[in-house]
């Protein structure tokens, strides 16, 4: 694993470390921006239910405020079965640049074995009703990442897979991955290691792949990536998370061509006209 960043501890808006640390610095500006991802999305989700509430929506199917009419129909307790959280963990690499730690599922395991995957899994009981607190509980069992060496800032509009499973990502930040150091659970993750999160807003790492679901077209991300630990291919919804989650912490939309919708989007727009 690359040399992830003493534990962070987000007050507000303020990162505490070393004050004349750029790690610092950096933590501090992605902390402050993801705060304001959360303000921003929140004040959206109020405007678009009052728009509801008065018959206003201009726009039924933007993407914005989709995922608040999809969530609900995951609101009820006996869905919890339905509901996932990943980990998003980012921390400051040895040249000043974001990373993100990722895993490589087990062979083992029945669904997606072989998979780059963030840490994470379905929400169980003993984590409420709060997707952090599953987020960091599947991370603690499938890497042994101890939950106070993380502060959550965000959680971003939930994904959906293709067997119609939500998935919510949590963003938390890392700011001594000294302190990290990786258990791994041979049952569910062969290897771990972490990318620039930057790559997932360029071309030339990236691919693209026209798909078919139920007669809809759909595009599919897929980002090669070689490290000293071997090649991996991050696709699919893990590649469509952290396109997201790069856009919001780099404040810009990616280069790509956007021929088809990808499978987010496509389920956003059937959700919002059925």
């Amino acid at each position: 694993m690359a040399c992830i960043a003493s534990s962070t501890c987000i007050n507000e808006e303020v990162v505490c470390q070393t004050p004349e640390s750029p790690k610092s610095d950096t933590l501090q500006n992605v902390a402050k921006q993801l705060q304001y991802y959360t303000s921003l999305t929140t004040a959206k989700e109020e405007t678009h239910q009052n728009e509801d509430e008065h018959g206003t929506s201009s726009n039924p199917i933007a993407v914005e405020s989709a995922p608040a009419k999809i969530s609900d129909q995951f609101s009820c307790a006996d869905s919890r079965n339905r509901r996932a959280a990943v980990l998003v963990c980012i921390f400051v690499g040895q040249e000043g640049e974001l990373r993100v730690v990722l895993t490589k599922r087990s062979m083992k395991l029945f669904s997606h074995p072989g998979e780059v995957a963030l840490p994470g899994g379905k929400m169980e009981e003993i984590d409420a009703d709060d997707y952090s607190a599953t987020a960091l509980r599947e991370a603690m069992e499938e890497i042994g990442l101890d939950p106070d060496l993380v502060q959550v800032v965000a959680n971003l509009e939930p994904f959906f897979s293709q067997h119609l499973l939500m998935v919510v990502p949590v963003l938390g930040l890392l700011a001594r991955i000294e302190d990290f150091k990786p258990v791994l659970n041979t049952e569910e993750v062969d290897a771990i290691f972490d990318v620039p999160l930057e790559m997932f807003l360029k071309e030339n790492s990236h691919r693209c792949e026209e798909r078919e679901w139920q007669q809809w077209k759909y595009a599919v991300h897929l980002f090669d990536y070689e490290s000293e630990q071997g090649a991996f291919l991050i696709w699919g919804l893990t590649a469509s998370i952290l396109i997201r989650a790069a856009s919001i912490v780099y404040q810009r939309s990616p280069p790509f061509a956007k021929h088809l919708p990808d499978f987010q989007q496509l389920q956003l727009a059937l959700n919002t006209v059925a």
